[in-house]
């Protein structure tokens, strides 16, 4: 007995990836390398820096950029540049684990709102109003200071600020693709079957929602790094001397004039990964078919 194997020719595999490539969007190909150079840059800070990230001293404090201290001295004579590596892994986690609990949390309250309707909806629709009312900013600073002294500059505050800043926006987006999809025959036939409306949410509504909410997932992660930098920025982010962007910009920032790479460093970084996210955006947005909603 023979056993008949097929294998796809790598000359044919290859190409078949190459021209999925070049038909991918300019824009998605561009913020990808941005976030994939981040996402290495990232992982090299955790394992290694030039210097350790609180270490005072390495060189002569003020002193501007050098070979030995690509992005200088801060006033203290930390090394700029091994603070910036150590935290591009920080704004990254931030970011990503605090657009993920606002996703869960946006996604499954809007979707159960936009099915089930009625007063369900009205109560939750007029919460979320009211909190989009209030600019992001300014609804972060209040939860951070409501939050008190003890849970001030921890990371899991600012991952749960940053997932309840954009839940509202999520849960509106969520609520309006489930109040399309609720209307399809595949939902009508689920409940003729007798689905529960967990089940009919979550295995029908929220598969055929999938393009929408990878989008919004995407748009929501590019607006992160900036409201986690300007909470920093304000002394309301990640506790000193643990290093964050928006927090090395606000303690640098009297240096603009004496040795401006201190802050121009973690500036250039900080815009970098915002505009690799929004490029990324835009071309998933084109390959899905989907236009996201930017400033909502």
């Amino acid at each position: 007995m023979s056993v008949i194997t097929t294998t796809i020719p790598a000359r044919r595999f290859s190409r078949f990836n190459a021209e999925r490539w070049r038909a991918t969007p300019g824009p998605f190909k561009v913020g990808a390398v941005i976030l994939v150079a981040h996402a290495l840059f990232a992982i090299l800070g955790v394992f290694w820096t030039p210097y350790g990230f609180a270490e005072m001293g390495a060189g002569l404090p003020l002193s501007g950029a050098s070979w030995q201290h690509p992005m200088g001295l801060d006033q203290i004579g930390r090394d700029v540049f091994s603070r910036f590596m150590h935290g591009a892994h920080i704004v990254l986690m931030l970011s990503f684990a605090g657009t993920m609990l606002g996703m869960v949390a946006g996604t499954t309250l809007g979707l159960l709102s936009g099915y089930i309707g009625g007063w369900f909806d009205e109560v939750t629709q007029r919460i979320v109003e009211a909190m989009i009312s209030i600019p992001f900013l300014a609804l972060a600073l209040v939860m951070i200071i409501a939050a008190g002294p003890a849970l001030a500059g921890e990371p899991v505050l600012i991952v749960f600020v940053v997932g309840l800043v954009y839940a509202p926006r999520i849960v509106r987006i969520a609520r309006a693709a489930a109040m399309d999809i609720a209307t399809r025959e595949y939902v009508a036939v689920a409940e003729l079957r007798g689905e529960g409306t967990w089940s009919i949410v979550f295995r029908e509504i929220l598969p055929n929602a999938a393009n929408v909410l990878l989008v919004e997932f995407s748009l929501r992660l590019s607006y992160a790094p900036i409201l986690i930098g300007a909470l920093g920025f304000l002394g309301f982010g990640i506790r000193p001397p643990t290093p964050e962007w928006g927090l090395m910009i606000s303690e640098n920032r009297n240096l603009l004039i004496a040795s401006p790479v201190t802050v121009f460093g973690p500036g250039l970084g900080l815009a970098s990964l915002v505009i690799g996210f929004n490029l990324f955006t835009d071309g998933l947005s084109r390959m899905l078919g989907q236009r996201p909603v930017a400033g909502a």
